[in-house]
């Protein structure tokens, strides 16, 4: 069964997009963004896009099928080189 980790990108029956939201008994799907209005950013300027997500449920997940991911080396914390260890 598919293990959803945000930043993946899926296919869930005829939808595809990436997870946006992973919890305990569902995830979101990701399928469609658009920047927000500018009158309706000026209500509300939290955020600038409009995000269109599809809800899928734990017992769907095994029809949920993994195409890629948006994560790579570059997007992880690395210390600069040369730093001493932090001391934990």
């Amino acid at each position: 069964m598919y293990k959803p980790q945000i930043d993946d990108y899926v296919k869930w029956k005829n939808l595809e997009g990436w997870v946006y939201f992973v919890g305990n008994e569902y995830f979101t799907i990701e399928i469609g963004v658009r920047n927000k209005s500018e009158e309706s950013y000026k209500d509300s300027s939290l955020h600038k896009k409009l995000h269109c997500l599809i809800l899928c449920h734990r017992c769907y997940w095994k029809e949920v099928d993994y195409i890629s991911n948006r994560r790579n080396d570059e997007d992880t914390y690395k210390s600069q080189e040369g730093r001493y260890l932090d001391i934990q």
